[in-house]
């Protein structure tokens, strides 16, 4: 059973023996970028995707019915690749800036999403994860019970419609990517801007080449059911990272950047091949400790010190419980369910139920 409660008792221990002062200085060991290793993965998953995506092409007019279950496989390698383009944003895949510049746009673009504008949304979100005065663009709304309860009916309602698990995991991803992510985000600099319109010229260039091939009809119903099990997937992956029982969160003033990573962010310890799909991001904890330890690092450095060993895994099964949590209670510190009854019933009580 998931217990990130032992998690924290651990870390509290650790902290006693003089633990933190050494934490930056063993994590950096890993943060060396490996050129062939990033070359490597980079072929892995970009040949398999381009090779699935031709081979639905031939297939098509002979066997369509293959068609979702290779949509279904491509979608894999489509999260990898955003792996990849999530680490060249923490300019950690390759050792060269320009590499990362250009890997990045290129993987961005076949994922949909402008490179430097959600990278400087993804900064905020490490600058503040686990800090309830921090929250904002780049992660999943989350309320605190009393913000909840002292919103006006029409808001909760409207909460409770973006943390519904259709809503959350089926539609919102393929708009955020498909719509949202067109358009520059309130704030943006000239330059996150012009990566906007440059990854929309770049994808509608792409989608232009491959229906002047494949058929117009035959690219939207491939590329729809590819970017919709990946985006749901991404989203899902994001979302277990952050929203678990025993999960961190403070107000600014006790927040602690450290305690963020390790106890804000969950151990996810998935299957060997979805963690092989999903880029080593279950090791999540890792990750924000240190975000510049390539993804091809982080087991390595997750099993060089008990610390990281001993912390409790999510595991994928015990994962499905995340679905009930949807509000932060400031009292007990934890992620909790919907309050059992609304404030114009005279009850504020709350339980762990959806």
């Amino acid at each position: 059973m998931y217990s990130p409660r032992d998690s924290e008792a651990d870390f509290d221990r650790w902290e006693d023996d003089g633990g933190r002062a050494g934490l930056q200085a063993l994590t950096a060991r890993f943060r060396q970028s490996s050129n062939l290793r990033a070359s490597w993965q980079l072929a892995n998953t970009m040949l398999p995707y381009a090779a699935l995506w031709y081979l639905m092409y031939r297939l098509w007019p002979l066997a369509w019915w293959l068609m979702p279950p290779l949509a279904v496989l491509a979608a894999a390698f489509l999260v990898r690749l955003f792996i990849i383009f999530h680490d060249c944003g923490h300019g950690s895949f390759f050792s060269s800036r320009r590499a990362n510049e250009v890997v990045g746009f290129i993987a961005g673009a076949l994922t949909f999403v402008p490179a430097r504008q959600w990278w400087a949304q993804h900064a905020r979100h490490h600058a503040g994860a686990g800090n309830l005065d921090r929250r904002g663009s780049g992660e999943i709304r989350t309320l605190t019970v009393s913000e909840y309860l002292e919103s006006p009916r029409w808001r909760r309602l409207s909460y409770r419609l973006t943390r519904n698990p259709l809503v959350l995991f089926l539609i919102a991803p393929l708009f955020l990517f498909v719509v949202l992510y067109r358009f520059p985000a309130r704030g943006a600099t000239p330059r996150q801007r012009r990566s906007v319109l440059w990854a929309n010229l770049a994808i509608l260039g792409v989608a232009c080449s491959l229906a002047s091939v494949m058929g117009i009809t035959t690219y939207l119903a491939v590329q729809g059911l590819v970017l919709l099990v990946s985006a749901t997937a991404g989203v899902w992956l994001f979302y277990v990272q952050h929203q678990f029982d025993g999960a961190y969160w403070e107000r600014t003033g006790n927040w602690d950047a450290v305690r963020g990573a390790l106890q804000g962010s969950s151990y996810y310890k998935l299957p060997r091949v979805l963690q092989w799909f999903s880029g080593n991001i279950g090791f999540h904890h890792i990750h924000h400790l240190n975000p510049g330890i390539p993804n091809y690092r982080l087991q390595r450095c997750h099993e060089s010190t008990a610390l990281f060993r001993q912390m409790k895994p999510l595991t994928l099964f015990s994962s499905l419980g995340c679905l009930r949590l949807r509000l932060w209670d400031e009292q007990s510190k934890r992620l909790v369910g919907y309050p059992a009854a609304e404030p114009s019933q005279g009850r504020q009580t709350v339980n762990s139920l959806p």
